[in-house]
């Protein structure tokens, strides 16, 4: 057993345990608001497929007609019902009972037109950007702010994996006499325990699945996404088009571009004006799709100007079964079909995560893994903040008090140039804090006092628990 003294150790030991713990503190501070939030609307989000299904029941139970009016008569019904509008993508029914859906553009505004394959009656409209599902995705990555609220998403989501791992650091077991605190909660030890393993043992067993659903969301964050791409432009792996778009990309482009919502013509970024006043060809490649069975939602778009080539894809949630096809307007006519295994294997990962993050990889299984670690996420910082309240002193914001001759070690240096590296606005949001410390906080006696930035005079003390 090590005879030094606790100055010594807060000298040449890291991690020291108090150092962590205000790092975990002050982590927790900031991202533990933005984690309920985001728990809450991601918890919803979960059953968007059953939500959407619950929305739109009055119109997938319709009397089937016989003969059905084909998709070009559907588009030019939806169409009529908007003048001056353009179509830019047709979903195809889901089953003989059900109405098609159009999506129209008039003046920027894209609006999907619920269309009765029957009588071509129109049934229901609703402007992509007030649907509830599309509602909630904005809340949940963009905050209902755009690139600037996808911003402050990311800078969350970044501390929150700052508050995670050190927080495992805490929780690990020091001189633990049985599992008790460690893998399950003492429910019959008084409050103070009580909360503590609350805290600690949720944390133990959500910390995982959280980390997870953080990583898998940042491809879909404005910076981190545009990095992200900038990356793989710089070692040669990136593709023409993903399938996700970033920040307020998603805003525009909807459900299959990204998050959630609904397609741009057709879920192509950047796609044309809209379908052609000749929609013959549209019925060629419905025809040509409908046998595939593709798993739904199916969005057909039509071809670039000058091109006879429509574009069909199987939009699912569980994006390892979608497929893309390239159909022949002319002779209907599949022209190319590329399938999840055929794209690159960078697209392959992000997509199998996207998937899981959203609930839609295995299942009712993986919505229960989601919600379970959404509720965890909330439990966590439930109880964080009653720790903190119960144990804070009057007049002060809580923190840890700092340990005696802090000093870094490589170790720590290299942890934080590679969290800098992979996380950007990590490391420029931490240098942006060290500086505002040591030019502004510390200066101020009353501010410096109560945020728990005086430096001891005396050695620190080792040890405690959070």
């Amino acid at each position: 057993m090590s005879t030094a003294s606790p100055s010594e150790r807060s000298v040449k030991t890291w991690p020291d345990y108090r150092a962590v713990w205000r790092w975990h503190f002050y982590a927790s501070l900031f991202s533990m608001p933005f984690v309920i939030l985001l728990s809450l609307t991601g918890a919803v989000y979960l059953f968007k497929p059953q939500i959407e299904a619950w929305n739109d029941r009055h119109f997938d139970q319709l009397t089937a007609a016989s003969p059905a009016t084909t998709p070009a008569q559907q588009v030019q019904a939806a169409i009529a019902a908007f003048p001056g509008s353009s179509a830019t993508a047709y979903e195809l029914p889901p089953s003989e009972h059900a109405a098609a859906r159009v999506i129209v553009r008039n003046e920027g505004q894209a609006t999907r037109v619920y269309v009765h394959p029957g009588d071509l009656s129109i049934l229901h409209s609703v402007p992509e950007d007030q649907r509830l599902m599309r509602t909630m995705f904005r809340l949940h990555g963009e905050l209902l702010m755009g690139d600037r609220g996808s911003n402050i998403v990311e800078l969350a989501a970044c501390w929150t994996i700052v508050m995670l791992l050190t927080g495992l650091f805490l929780w690990w077991p020091r001189n633990a006499n049985g599992m008790g605190g460690v893998l399950y909660p003492r429910l019959r030890m008084g409050n103070r325990i009580f909360w503590r393993d609350i805290h600690s043992v949720t944390g133990m067993w959500i910390s995982f699945f959280a980390l997870f659903l953080l990583a898998t969301g940042l491809p879909w964050a404005k910076f981190w996404g545009t990095y992200f791409k900038e990356v793989r432009r710089v070692t040669g792996t990136a593709v023409v088009q993903q399938d996700w778009t970033v920040g307020s990309e998603r805003s525009g482009g909807g459900e299959h571009a990204g998050h959630g919502g609904s397609p741009r013509a057709g879920g192509r970024r950047g796609a044309g004006p809209g379908m052609p006043h000749d929609l013959e060809p549209l019925n060629r490649v419905v025809a040509a799709v409908t046998p595939l069975n593709l798993p739904d939602p199916i969005v057909v778009a039509a071809p670039a100007a000058g091109s006879k080539d429509w574009s069909a894809k199987s939009m699912t949630g569980n994006r390892p079964k979608r497929v893309n096809l390239t159909v022949d307007g002319s002779t209907g006519a599949i022209t190319s079909r590329e399938d999840f295994k055929d794209r690159h294997w960078v697209d392959r990962i992000v997509g199998i995560g996207i998937a899981a993050h959203e609930g839609q990889l295995f299942g009712w299984l993986n919505q229960l893994l989601g919600l379970m670690t959404a509720g965890g996420l909330i439990l966590l910082s439930v109880s964080g903040v009653i720790l903190w309240w119960r144990r804070r002193e009057v007049g002060v914001l809580g923190a840890p008090k700092m340990i005696l001759n802090p000093r870094f070690s490589p170790g720590l240096v290299a942890i934080i140039v590679l969290l800098g590296a992979y996380l950007p606005m990590f490391g420029a949001s931490l240098l942006l804090v060290l500086i505002l410390e040591w030019a502004v906080l510390c200066r101020i006696p009353p501010v410096r006092d109560w945020l728990g930035l005086k430096r001891p005079t005396s050695a620190a003390v080792l040890g405690g628990s959070p």
